[in-house]
């Protein structure tokens, strides 16, 4: 599922800035691996911890390997961690209000046109509630700095994009959610950017049924005949190729199958499922609809495997990277 305009990496003329997420993760190392795979594709700036950054890169870059050279990455060293005490792969609040500091001085570069997109590597959703930052992730976060009155979250590889209709919230809320003008909005941002921001030119699109056979018009659930299809009805006049609701199993086949360019996905693991399944490792998320392009890995912040840097795969942040740098040019074009 290619962009139809999808430009080459040559030019260092994009500035990519990237948090590199919980300091406590993996976030560091995937960070040091990612600049250094993509060493001249474009301009990097790299905001966190120094000391935290340089003891990952230190352990996980093969021997000899040095990091990218001053022209091609600026680090803005926060210091924002306590040497004594920082151990990787552990929960603390004072790594959660780090992550969030890093973001916070990402938009303050977006704001001031240093960097020209975001790129953010994983944060804990429970570090930042213990420091006080009551979120369920960047998305919102990131949603309520910029003053985004709406948000969709695009997630991706490289055989499907899925835009989800809700995010991070119960499957027990999941149905009082979705209504005819959340379901409408969603459709419409998604279409908008895949447009400019993938250079789609007549974007197709399938909405996924809730209920298992999309109800079997209303016999397992009431959903698709009160919400969706009214939904879909008013939008048609704008939106040529829009199909739905499809019982959710036939419309994934088909968008991977390639019959359409994004798929709504009604909840969360809706679409983390079979993008997971299909290529975790290039894996990316999107947030649509904020004043600049920011992407991120589809992968969490590994806590597990934090201490051992070699493990950690840069696949899913060097994709997120590569597709904010696309779909910055596109913009530009657009």
């Amino acid at each position: 599922m290619r962009s139809n305009r999808a430009p080459t990496l040559k030019s260092p003329k994009i500035k990519v800035g990237i948090t590199i997420g919980d300091p406590s993760g993996i976030g560091p190392a995937v960070t040091a691996k990612a600049v250094n795979a993509l060493s001249g594709k474009a301009g990097f700036v790299v905001i966190g911890d120094k000391w935290v950054f340089d003891r990952a890169q230190s352990s996980c870059l093969p021997a000899g390997r040095a990091m990218l050279k001053a022209q091609n990455l600026e680090f803005i060293d926060l210091k924002n961690v306590d040497r004594k005490s920082f151990s990787f792969g552990k929960i603390r609040a004072e790594y959660g209000r780090a992550s969030i500091e890093y973001l916070d001085k990402a938009m303050e570069l977006l704001k001031k046109r240093r960097i020209d997109c975001l790129v953010t590597a994983p944060i804990s959703k429970e570090a930042i509630n213990l420091a006080g930052y009551h979120y369920s992730g960047h998305t919102e976060y990131l949603k309520e700095k910029d003053k985004a009155k709406d948000i969709v979250m695009l997630l991706l590889n490289e055989k499907m994009r899925f835009a989800l209709a809700t995010r991070h919230i119960p499957l027990s809320r999941v149905s009082s959610e979705i209504t005819q003008e959340k379901l409408r909005k969603t459709v419409s941002i998604a279409y908008n950017s895949l447009k400019k921001l993938f250079a789609i030119k007549n974007p197709r699109i399938v909405i996924c049924g809730l209920n298992p056979h999309a109800s079997d018009n209303g016999l397992i659930g009431k959903e698709e005949n009160k919400v969706v299809k009214p939904a879909i009805k008013r939008l048609r006049k704008a939106i040529k190729d829009l199909e739905g609701p499809i019982t959710a199993d036939v419309a994934i086949y088909r968008l991977m199958s390639g019959c359409y360019d994004c798929a709504i996905a009604m909840y969360h693991d809706q679409a983390l499922i079979p993008l997971k399944l299909s290529g975790f490792d290039k894996g990316v998320n999107v947030t649509l609809g904020l004043s600049f392009i920011r992407t991120s890995p589809l992968h969490g912040t590994a806590f597990d495997i934090a201490r051992k840097s070699k493990l950690a795969d840069p696949a899913s942040l060097i994709a997120a990277i590569k597709l904010a740098i696309q779909c910055t040019r596109n913009l530009k074009k657009a």
